[in-house]
């Protein structure tokens, strides 16, 4: 008598879509005699909790990931300007300042010098009207230049654009801060790309008003930047007028805008606002950032426990 083969098992598989993937719920199989097998009532069964297959970095691979926890918030990726066409005779990096006619500065928080006192390295994000990321701006300077010279310290500014690659430097030499020594005013040199000057920032002696004159790459005086008799305002802005070379009229202004009570009293942090015509020279357009930077070393960089 012929023997009749064996069958082998066949796997059935149910499966149950879930939120997060396929959830197993339940498995049965055939044995020789084509019925299911399942346990017998009085079989105590120990409970499998499911098996959440999810997609991974690997498509082709059944990988399981753990489902994300509740209330998770991605982190959020800052918003960066498009990078336009770079127009002729435009240093590269610089083709950023054609399109915008205002600017955003804002400085970063630093904890230590919150807590402590001590003078940090400044850093500050420049963004356009749209609240997009145009440049990041970082200090170098040491720090015994930092505590013992404070607001008048030397340094040079470091402008980043959004690919990480160095656009400008901002040079300031150790210079004297009073209104009493004309011949040692305060001045910002402006280079783009780095090494290459294409305009300068001098300060113009006065006795009692805050003035710059905004040079040119061959040091010739292109415009003005006349500032109030007092530096010192509660809960308005500080305007600093850009004004032609006779100052009969303003062309824009750099302000330092209020950032409430409570960041004006624990921290030197500073926002400040850029305004210029849209068809200003993009070389002159940097100078002005640059006077920014300056304007804020000089007037607004001090710490409450500084002073």
């Amino acid at each position: 008598m012929r023997r009749r083969p064996r069958r082998r098992p066949v796997t059935r598989w149910r499966w149950q879509q879930c939120k997060n993937g396929f959830v197993i719920q339940d498995v049965s199989f055939q044995g020789q005699t084509g019925e299911a097998n399942v346990p017998a009532a009085n079989v105590p069964v120990a409970p499998v909790s499911p098996i959440v297959y999810t997609t991974g970095p690997h498509p082709g691979r059944n990988e399981v990931y753990p489902a994300l926890p509740t209330g998770y918030v991605p982190p959020q990726v800052p918003m960066v300007m498009p990078v336009p066409d770079r127009p002729l005779g435009c240093p590269p990096g610089l083709e950023y300042l054609t399109q915008v006619d205002q600017l955003l500065v804002h400085q970063k928080v630093e904890l230590m010098e919150v807590l402590m006192g001590w003078e940090t390295k400044n850093q500050y994000v420049v963004k356009n009207s749209l609240g997009q990321q145009v440049f990041f701006v970082a200090e170098e300077s040491d720090f015994c230049t930092r505590m013992l010279c404070g607001s008048v310290r030397s340094f040079l500014l470091h402008i980043q654009n959004n690919m990480g690659q160095e656009v400008m430097t901002l040079s300031r030499p150790l210079n004297c801060g009073s209104c009493c020594f004309p011949c040692c005013l305060q001045e910002l040199e402006v280079q783009s790309p780095p090494g290459s000057p294409i305009g300068y920032v001098m300060q113009s002696w006065h006795p009692f008003l805050p003035k710059f004159t905004i040079q040119n790459e061959r040091k010739e005086p292109v415009l003005k930047i006349v500032g109030p008799f007092c530096d010192c305002k509660c809960c308005s802005d500080v305007i600093f007028e850009v004004m032609s070379l006779d100052e009969s009229s303003a062309i824009g202004r750099i302000s330092k805008q209020w950032t409430g009570f409570e960041a004006e009293a624990f921290t030197d942090a500073d926002n400040f606002g850029l305004q210029f015509p849209m068809d200003l020279d993009v070389k002159i357009k940097a100078v002005l950032l640059g006077a920014c930077f300056l304007i804020d070393f000089m007037y607004f960089e001090h710490s409450p426990k500084q002073e």
